[in-house]
């Protein structure tokens, strides 16, 4: 049975695994151990890691951060990141996820959650679909990241 819960500064080894791992499934970078367990541990105020576990082990993650306004100036989660570890997938450790996220959000007196999906992933999008998510083709996704934030960043007061 897949159990979900927040983590805790015990869980960060554990986590730091699947961290590892979500990073070889998309290719990227990974950054050392200890550079991980001191980004677990600094992650900014407001950011939340919920687990997934099973038998003991954590079997995925899901990292939101708490955003104000929504509509009627409601507060809401941002789901920036859910991974489930490649031999817990079809394990229930995704749908896991997205209710303890649900019920975090409820607890909170929270009125939304919101994220991306990769438009070409049929099988990620047919998964949120299937949960009661909505996709909202009338927004666009933006990123202001690398050379673009510095420059902006580095503009002077008008």
């Amino acid at each position: 049975m897949v159990t979900t819960r927040l983590a805790t500064p015990a869980d960060h080894p554990g986590l730091m695994a699947v961290l590892v791992e979500m990073q070889r499934h998309y290719a990227v970078p990974c950054p050392t151990p200890e550079a991980i367990l001191a980004g677990l541990r600094d992650r900014p105020a407001g950011t939340e890691i919920l687990l997934a576990v099973e038998h003991g082990t954590i079997t995925g993650f899901a990292a939101v951060a708490a955003i104000y306004p929504g509509p009627g100036l409601q507060p809401g989660f941002f789901l920036k990141e859910i991974y489930v570890a490649a031999s817990a997938r079809g394990s229930g450790s995704g749908k896991a996820l997205m209710r303890g996220l649900a019920r975090l959000t409820l607890e909170r007196g929270f009125q939304r959650i919101d994220w991306t999906a990769a438009r070409d992933d049929l099988g990620l999008r047919g998964f949120y679909e299937a949960l009661g998510a909505a996709p909202h083709p009338e927004k666009i996704f933006y990123r202001l990241t690398g050379d673009a934030l510095q420059r902006l960043g580095s503009e002077p007061e008008a």
